[in-house]
């Protein structure tokens, strides 16, 4: 029996007693505790029923990556409780698995739609902007009237015009940050291939780039040079989208009453 000690292992028969043996095939006559044995759970996750036994009193090591995910298949975890499994038994959570596509969900929709008069935008991983509301096209940048191929952030950041005093250190926070989260996600072709294009169309990127910095880009202060109404700040905050990692939505608020008022006119003047 686990140690109280042992959370990993008091976790591993937690789940396994919650399972039905007849759901999977086996005999669930004269059996003195609910659920699956400890053999039918290595057999499902081919691992010895030894090595298993071991695993949950805590004996034998960190199992590895591979492993822990044939055990959650074969005690049927969610994601996040396959997550807990990882910071239990390894200490970490599992690598992030980049989706085949990412989803913007009505309920997402919703939200962005329900920020009147803050500016809300969803990107992916490569920092393609997938979705905005009405005032992220009034006050940034109406993303609807751009081809799908430059509605990305490191393109049109890199690609302004008009740069006003913040626009080299905002730069290299997305360029430190833009590092970072293809490194967490794993690089792809795609990835390589942005990078491949910034650094030949930008020598500013290609700069940054070799400067090897990674950083996170949370919240902050953005300061815009709107070509209407001038200077507008707006506070800025990050939000992962919970089940989808490869997207993250951010909100920009207006820092002050004067940049509200600034920003109301611009949405305001855009929806008569």
């Amino acid at each position: 029996m686990p140690a109280p000690s042992n959370l990993l292992g008091s976790y591993l028969k937690d789940r396994r007693a919650k399972l039905d043996p007849v759901s999977f095939g086996f005999n669930a006559t004269r059996r003195r505790t609910p659920g699956l044995r400890r053999e039918e759970v290595a057999q499902r996750a081919n691992v010895s029923a030894t090595w298993y036994t071991w695993l949950e009193q805590g004996r034998g090591g960190a199992p590895s990556a591979d492993v822990l995910d044939r055990v959650a298949r074969a005690l049927v975890l969610n994601d996040a409780e396959r997550e807990h499994l990882f910071l239990l038994a390894q200490h970490r959570p599992p690598q992030i698995k980049r989706p085949e596509r990412s989803e913007v969900t009505p309920r997402l929709r919703g939200v962005l739609d329900a920020l009147q008069y803050s500016p809300a935008l969803v990107k992916n991983m490569l920092w393609d902007i997938v979705a905005w509301n009405r005032a992220a096209a009034a006050v940034l940048v109406d993303y609807a009237r751009l081809p799908p191929e430059r509605r990305n952030i490191l393109k049109l950041f890199f690609g302004l015009h008009a740069r006003n005093a913040h626009w080299e250190n905002n730069a290299r926070l997305i360029v430190a940050a833009f590092r970072l989260e293809t490194s967490r996600m794993g690089a792809s072709d795609k990835a390589k291939a942005l990078v491949d294009e910034m650094i030949a169309t930008s020598p500013e990127f290609a700069a940054m780039w070799r400067d090897n910095e990674v950083g996170a880009f949370g919240e902050g202060t953005k300061h815009i040079a709107h070509p209407a109404i001038g200077e507008i700040a707006l506070d800025y905050s990050g939000f992962a989208v919970d089940g989808q990692p490869d997207l993250t939505m951010f909100v920009y608020t207006p820092a002050t009453a004067a940049d509200l008022a600034k920003v109301k006119s611009l949405v305001d003047a855009a929806s008569c």
